[in-house]
């Protein structure tokens, strides 16, 4: 099978699976206490009163802790059915349907939330995600991004797994039959090389582990 189209395909796959979730997710996720704490850092950091993206916001399950720190939240996703559920939250100030990748903010926000998202995002689209999330912001705002984690032993046995399947993986993408359908975990390094290549500063880091998911918390800061 052709990458370009497997990844289509694996991307599909995600949205039809979080369109059928959606009624029932908060019913079972809710924010993590360490995410939770990192929104609480950024939302202190900016100016009050301020504008915040929250992509792919998801059920907007992020959003109250956005008003209640005075700001205004806009969010955005793919799947049109967790919008839905956004929106009868009646919190944000705009909602649209499009995928990371395909943002076209400029500029419009002191802020941007991207949660537990990355890791659907395939090495190709890496650059342009980032990209996006940088013009997204005005000049010296800030981004909170999380980058899951998991070992070198279930990357390699995946990567194995999946070339002998015939299927064109890269090393660091798992495929699985669960709601996530795909996932792509880059090391550190390369994430680091990314955000490097993006003029995107590291203002602060850190690595927490909740419910047995492991995720790095990056704290970004846009040139002046």
């Amino acid at each position: 099978m052709d990458r370009r189209a497997w990844l289509a395909e694996r991307r599909a796959a995600v949205v039809a699976a979080y369109d059928s979730l959606a009624p029932s997710y908060d019913d079972h996720e809710y924010p993590a206490d360490l995410q939770r704490d990192w929104v609480a850092r950024l939302l202190s950091l900016i100016p009050p009163g301020g504008t915040v993206l929250d992509v792919p916001c998801g059920t907007g399950r992020y959003f109250p802790l956005v008003a209640a720190a005075g700001h205004r939240v806009a969010g955005a996703d793919q799947s049109a059915g967790m919008l839905a559920v956004a929106r009868s939250r009646g919190i944000a100030s705009s909602l649209e349907q499009a995928a990371l990748q395909d943002l076209s903010y400029a500029s419009e926000f002191d802020a941007v939330l991207t949660i537990d998202a990355m890791e659907n995002v395939p090495p190709e689209d890496w650059p342009l995600v980032l990209a996006n999330l940088h013009r997204a912001v005005r000049a010296g705002g800030l981004i909170y991004l999380t980058v899951e984690e998991v070992g070198e032993a279930a990357i390699e046995q995946a990567f194995e797994s999946l070339s002998a399947r015939g299927l064109p993986a890269v090393r660091g993408e798992v495929v699985e039959g669960d709601v996530a359908g795909y996932h792509y975990y880059p090391g550190r390094e390369q994430v680091a090389q990314w955000l490097g290549q993006e003029s995107l500063a590291i203002a602060d880091e850190g690595f927490g582990q909740d419910d047995g998911w492991g995720y790095r918390h990056f704290l970004l800061r846009t040139g002046p």
